[in-house]
């Protein structure tokens, strides 16, 4: 069985004008979530293997609040992850090696939240419904999968596990 976490990066702050959008840095609200949502991963017992991480200086700095609640876990900083589409995104989860079971995927909407929906196949459904209506900054998605391998992963094969966000947690 495979385990899959997305992590939508915390809350970014939009001060300054003159950065580029990959440089844009998490404000104090992200820098507060960022860590209650590691909380989060460890509560739901979520011990990556592999972590496919956005290099964005706002998914950088997300990754490194939460990791300290997280066994190591190998970190992958993948330009492919930038502000990407879904199907890149599920691309780049099949090519995670066999026998790695557990991946967290830290990036960015709206892909994030369209590979959420398009992987949810059963789950809780008022989960479901919290996940459809919006996957805002920080927000936590788990899934389990029957497949062995993630190149098998296909959509609606996912089973939602859990679907966090910093606002249940506050």
């Amino acid at each position: 069985m495979l385990s899959l976490a997305l992590l939508r990066h915390a809350k970014s702050s939009w001060d300054a004008t003159d950065i580029d959008d990959f440089d844009r840095a998490l404000n104090e609200r992200g820098r507060n979530a960022a860590p209650v949502m590691g909380a989060a991963l460890k509560e739901l017992q979520f011990a990556p293997e592999r972590i496919l991480c956005s290099p964005a200086k706002r998914t950088r700095e997300t990754l490194a609040l939460v990791q300290p609640f997280l066994k190591d876990g190998e970190v992958t900083f993948d330009e492919q992850l930038y502000l990407t589409s879904p199907d890149t995104i599920l691309e780049r989860l099949k090519a995670v090696p066999v026998g790695v079971s557990r991946v967290l995927v830290v990036g960015h909407n709206p892909g994030l939240h369209s590979l959420a929906l398009m992987l949810a196949g059963t789950g809780d459904a008022k989960s479901i419904s919290k996940l459809e209506d919006k996957f805002p900054t920080g927000a936590l998605a788990v899934f389990s999968f029957p497949q062995v391998t993630w190149r098998d992963v296909a959509p609606a094969s996912g089973h939602l596990e859990a679907f966090v966000t910093p606002r249940d947690r506050a």
